[in-house]
């Protein structure tokens, strides 16, 4: 431990100080400074899910403010959720009520319902039948709900997933939900590319994102994809146009993707949002604070860089 900062600080800085000079006093160590609390300030989180407010209907929370939605989205919480910063553009966009749900919740009315990336897609496949989430999943479709699969999302959505090897724990199969004509088989090898090519929905949409994944996945619903890739194909719509599946993450970051997949959900006017506009003002925002209430001189002096 070199010095302390202090962050996200709410109030009158004078009132501070006499704690400040007790915690140097007592720690022989610096304080650096003291960053104020950035109201709405948007940083993607590494590990934490971001806290949803409790399901009511038609309102969204926006920074600060509530708004009214068109559209309520839920992401379901698998115990080994993977990648939730999928969902960051939904969840700053104001026309959207974006909800993360435990399987062990009931499952809340919902426009659209996204089975995210799993750690261990076989354990959250058993959890989210042992829930009831199924026959809550099927209901949802009877009703004329949308439903998109992501990485792991999208291998439950198939016919069964194979464990041959014990990837993701012991060896042996899962059936899937059955909402899609294709098995995967998880391999020794994974996946991992930047990518970008074209959603195969009204528009074609640009579409940039990232895949890791394990899964080998075959099957009639492919023919049908999701993106085009270059010359590759990648995921699936299915025949009655209410679910799709993708192996890509960032599915939602690119402003036209996003309005394309809000449309393809039920929302007739879609306003544009550029969510990496947003994230990377956020970023200054940030840096300009540091830069503003730390010590950066001192600071580089401990790090042993130059400071310009």
């Amino acid at each position: 431990v070199v010095g302390f900062v202090i962050n996200r600080f709410r109030g009158d800085l004078a009132l501070l100080q006499d704690g400040l000079d007790w915690l140097e006093a007592r720690t022989g160590k610096p304080v650096l400074g003291v960053l104020p609390y950035l109201h709405g300030l948007h940083l993607e989180a590494e590990d934490a899910l971001p806290v949803s407010p409790p399901p009511v209907r038609g309102r969204a929370r926006v920074g600060v403010e509530t708004v009214e939605s068109a559209i309520r989205i839920v992401v379901a919480a698998f115990p080994h959720i993977s990648n939730h910063t999928d969902f960051d553009a939904l969840r700053l966009h104001p026309q959207v009520e974006l909800l993360f749900i435990p399987i062990t919740a009931a499952l809340p009315p919902a426009d659209l319902i996204i089975l995210p990336g799993s750690k261990s897609v076989r354990s959250d496949l058993d959890s989210l039948r042992r829930a009831g989430w199924e026959a809550q999943l099927q209901q949802h479709l009877r009703y004329g709900g949308k439903l998109i699969g992501i990485c792991g999302g999208m291998q439950m959505l198939g016919e069964a997933i194979h464990d041959p090897l014990g990837i993701e724990g012991a060896t042996g199969s899962s059936a899937g939900l059955g909402l899609l004509p294709f098995a995967t088989t998880l391999a020794a090898e994974k996946q991992l590319r930047n990518v970008s090519g074209n959603l195969c929905l009204a528009g074609n949409a640009v579409v940039s994102g990232y895949e890791i994944h394990a899964g080998i996945t075959t099957g009639v619903a492919l023919a049908n994809p999701l993106l085009r890739l270059g010359e590759e194909r990648d995921g699936a719509i299915s025949a009655d146009g209410k679910i799709l599946a993708t192996y890509v993450h960032g599915l939602f970051d690119e402003p036209a993707a996003c309005a394309a997949m809000l449309r393809w959900a039920g929302l007739d006017e879609v306003q544009s949002v550029d969510y990496a506009a947003r994230r990377e003002a956020d970023l200054e925002r940030l840096a300009d604070a540091v830069a503003q209430h730390l010590d950066t001189q001192k600071l580089a002096a401990l790090f042993g860089v130059n400071h310009a």
